[in-house]
């Protein structure tokens, strides 16, 4: 039996982020995607023109049809469309957690697209408040930890672990940051490489909530994630000219 991670994110048509991003990075991964749409999104690989959730009862079928026949490893969250949505998948979570306590939920708390187009009917930051208890690691880029006020107050929401990463920052280095709940930090350092990237943050939740899925220590599921990121990177192709696309199909 292949490892599962049970998938909420939106539909991005460019295929460069959201569900397809998460299909693909997971599967690189050795396992197997369980997609729940959250949202349906208007969208090319720069920019987002429109957001349309999918209805609450809808989207908790999807996951309860799911749920009721597979055995879920892990839990990977994208955009939740709305705060009714947010509100949804924290109810599954708590279902799904009567079974298994220690199920692994990652959470890309997308707040809005690179170019800051926004991601959410609602407020994004009030939508993400009901998944931040039930997160066992957060994975921000650094204007989206500004925005959730910080390391230390994800932690203090019920986060289990923040992983801050830099790839929005200056300099040739990219620094991302890890922050447990027991106070301990650790530092990954990655070469900055040329071009911008369309998906590339959920390529990286969804390798660390695969990695967790198959029962690999936080750390190490972090740091290989983190290399598998690196290297669809570095493979990065173009579809159109602006953003390119992380090359996945690597292991």
């Amino acid at each position: 039996m292949r490892h599962t991670v049970l998938v909420f994110a939106g539909a991005d048509p460019s295929g460069g982020a959201g569900i397809a991003a998460d299909i693909v990075a997971i599967a690189a991964q050795g396992a197997h995607a369980l997609p729940v749409i959250t949202a349906l999104t208007v969208q090319d690989n720069d920019r987002v023109f429109g957001v349309e959730p999918v209805a609450p009862e809808l989207l908790r079928r999807q996951a309860q049809a799911l749920i009721g026949k597979i055995s879920i490893d892990a839990v990977k969250i994208g955009i939740p469309g709305s705060a009714a949505n947010a509100a949804v998948i924290a109810q599954l979570i708590a279902q799904l957690r009567l079974i298994r306590p220690s199920l692994p939920v990652v959470l890309d708390p997308v707040l809005a697209s690179g170019h800051g187009d926004v991601l959410s009917r609602d407020d994004a930051v009030l939508a993400l408040a009901p998944l931040l208890p039930v997160t066992t690691v957060i994975v921000p880029n650094g204007p989206e930890a500004l925005a959730l006020g910080g390391a230390d107050n994800l932690l203090a929401q019920g986060c289990e672990n923040v992983l801050v990463t830099g790839g929005h920052g200056e300099g040739e280095v990219i620094v991302n940051r890890w922050f447990d709940g027991a106070g301990s930090e650790r530092e990954w350092r990655w070469p900055r490489l040329p071009g911008e990237f369309h998906g590339s943050g959920c390529t990286l939740a969804s390798a660390i909530a695969a990695r967790l899925a198959q029962g690999m220590p936080m750390q190490e599921a972090l740091d290989g994630a983190q290399r598998y990121c690196h290297a669809a990177l570095a493979g990065a192709y173009a579809i159109a000219p602006g953003q390119l696309l992380p090359q996945r199909f690597i292991q």
